[in-house]
């Protein structure tokens, strides 16, 4: 009798459906943790179906969004002498402008899921240059979660920690 004779034991694979209450400070913690443990068991595959408040702010943004802006643009056309107030008032807005293109960024990021390379400034002449894809961005903390490709690890920085990212 040879090795390919005898009966062969496959191991069985069994699919749960879970509800699993995490603590944390913010969404994006209490993620982190669950990813955290979720990673270092060993479990062949998971997939988190809700629970992850991603899209909430972008909902938020899009419901707050004034939807006729040519009525806007008439009254700028009309008074020609309201036009320096508002150029010093774009030099205002200038970082939240700055902050906005990389926060769109950043959440077009997480909708398509996309492997990112992030530097990011430790402080103390420390850089990381992490292989990794966006988990969630918590824009009122400026704290965004991302898991780490290589290590399979999630960690947590805050926006202006991170020098870029490609």
């Amino acid at each position: 009798m040879n090795q390919s004779d005898k009966p062969q034991k496959h191991a069985s694979a069994y699919l749960f459906n879970v509800d699993i209450l995490v603590q944390g400070d913010t969404n994006a913690i209490a993620m982190e943790k669950l990813l955290r443990v979720l990673n270092q068991a060993g479990f062949a595959d998971f997939r988190i179906k809700s629970g992850m408040e991603l899209g909430r702010l972008i909902e938020t943004l899009e419901a707050s969004k004034p939807k006729d802006v040519k009525p806007a643009k008439a009254v700028q056309k009309a008074e020609p002498a309201a036009a320096p107030p508002a150029a010093t008032k774009n030099k205002e807005t200038a970082p939240d402008s700055n902050l906005t293109f990389v926060t769109d960024r950043i959440k077009a990021c997480i909708a398509e899921k996309k492997l990112i390379r992030l530097t990011v400034n430790k402080g103390f002449g420390k850089k990381l240059s992490i292989p990794c894809r966006i988990i969630n961005l918590d824009e009122s903390s400026q704290m965004m979660t991302v898991y780490h490709v290589d290590e399979k690890q999630v960690y947590t920085f805050t926006v202006y920690e991170i020098e870029e990212f490609v």
